[in-house]
């Protein structure tokens, strides 16, 4: 279908090019063709896009007024009272989706920016490439810490490196006292880890912070005072049994679910998995994306190759993608998410029954580790299956098998035996 009748057969087609929108309408349908967004789809996306168009006129907005906070003003504040004349798009659910298109493809045509010139913005930069270059951190990890130093570079009121060190105890214990009303204790300590890592930064840099490092607070870990969350056999059957193995998206879904029990894999470390990760005739699994970033080779175990194959045969769509795990719903020829697994995994939960319980894709990798500790399998070696760094993380399958440990309880003192 021509780009022109898809406009022309829009209900909404004067708003739109009436609007600030107009020069990036043809990009903007181009863009979805490519990715193999259905015709109604486009439709939609294109009201949504007329509305927002005509909100825009009516704001004397121009196109270069367009970002990530603008758009959540239209979503948050215009479409709950939206007064403009019917028939509109006023779904909040397919203008947010709309308009999460048209930012990237602004973002894709505007030149980037030159650095800048805020001193805070530019010591995260640098604290940025710290991470990345001289630890070795993933992007996530590096984009996390970055974000929790530059809030509480804000809220202290830096301004510049000196500032920086001019910081006292008193002001990491008023700011922490302020996180403390509103983040859980897991949360205060990832703040903590992320301001140590940059105080060591600063201290590489040849600045005095073993002070500072010092100030920060100790936050109590309490995660060892309970056992591991862990299927049972009974459950762990329910939840493999809940997925559809006669259609694609749940042949798809069952295989991640293998890779995820079967080999302890974190949900990032399947979207990295590509059709050349697999070495069928010597049964292993090459993976990467690690949180060490390392490259490393697992045995693939019969019942996740099965269930892999199967998914290669008869589920994959028709795709350009190498990579294992795909979309099967535009945009399509791109790999899926981490949020798409959790998402599957969590549907999965709920059909049989067990959602109230358990959620996401951590659960069976410590189902896993729990799994090897019960059949016999030593700390270290559960370690390396888990590609642990530290054997301390894996010591906490050392105390789930409760019976065995009940049988090795002495018997108190006056108690029949």
């Amino acid at each position: 279908m021509p780009a022109d009748k898809t406009l022309t057969n829009l209900v909404r087609y004067n708003w739109l090019i009436d609007s600030p929108l107009e020069s990036v309408v043809s990009s903007y349908i181009k863009a979805l063709r490519g990715q193999r967004y259905a015709d109604r789809t486009i439709r939609i996306y294109l009201g949504c896009l007329a509305h927002f168009g005509f909100w825009l006129k009516a704001e004397e907005l121009e196109l270069t007024h367009v970002d990530s906070s603008l758009i959540k003003r239209f979503l948050r504040e215009h479409l709950p009272a939206c007064t403009c004349p019917v028939p509109c798009y006023d779904s909040v659910g397919c203008s947010g989706a709309a308009l999460r298109h048209l930012l990237k493809i602004l973002m894709r045509s505007q030149p980037s920016p030159t650095m800048a010139k805020d001193p805070v913005t530019i010591e995260l930069t640098r604290f940025a490439e710290y991470l990345t270059d001289t630890c070795g951190l993933s992007s996530a990890t590096r984009d996390s810490r970055a974000q929790h130093v530059g809030a509480f570079l804000y809220d202290v009121g830096v301004t510049d490196t000196v500032s920086v060190l001019s910081l006292s105890a008193t002001d990491i214990d008023a700011y922490f006292s302020t996180l403390a009303s509103r983040l859980r204790p897991a949360s205060l300590r990832i703040v903590c880890n992320s301001l140590r890592s940059y105080f060591r930064y600063r201290a590489v840099r040849g600045d005095e912070t073993d002070g500072l490092a010092a100030a920060l607070p100790r936050i109590a870990d309490w995660r060892r005072a309970t056992l591991p969350k862990v299927l049972s056999d009974a459950e762990l059957t329910a939840f493999l049994d809940a997925f559809d193995r006669t259609d694609p998206v749940g042949l798809r879904d069952y295989a991640i679910a293998r890779c995820l029990l079967d080999l302890g894999l974190r949900g990032h470390e399947v979207t990295y998995l590509t059709l050349e990760s697999i070495d069928w005739r010597r049964a292993i699994l090459t993976i990467s994306g690690t949180k060490s970033k390392r490259i490393q080779q697992l045995p693939l175990p019969a019942s996740t190759g099965e269930a892999i194959a199967q998914y290669l045969r008869q589920g994959r769509t028709q795709t350009t993608s190498r990579r294992l795990f795909v979309r099967h719903r535009a945009p399509l020829d791109t790999p899926l998410s981490v949020p798409a697994i959790r998402n599957s995994m969590n549907r999965a939960f709920v059909r049989c029954g067990l959602r109230d319980q358990f959620c996401n894709t951590h659960v069976l990798r410590r189902t896993l580790a729990t799994q090897l500790q019960r059949a016999g399998v030593s700390v270290k070696e559960i370690a390396d299956v888990l590609r642990h760094k530290s054997l301390d993380t894996a010591y906490s399958y050392a105390r789930v098998d409760v019976e065995q440990l009940r049988a090795m309880a002495l018997p108190w003192p006056g108690s029949p035996s």
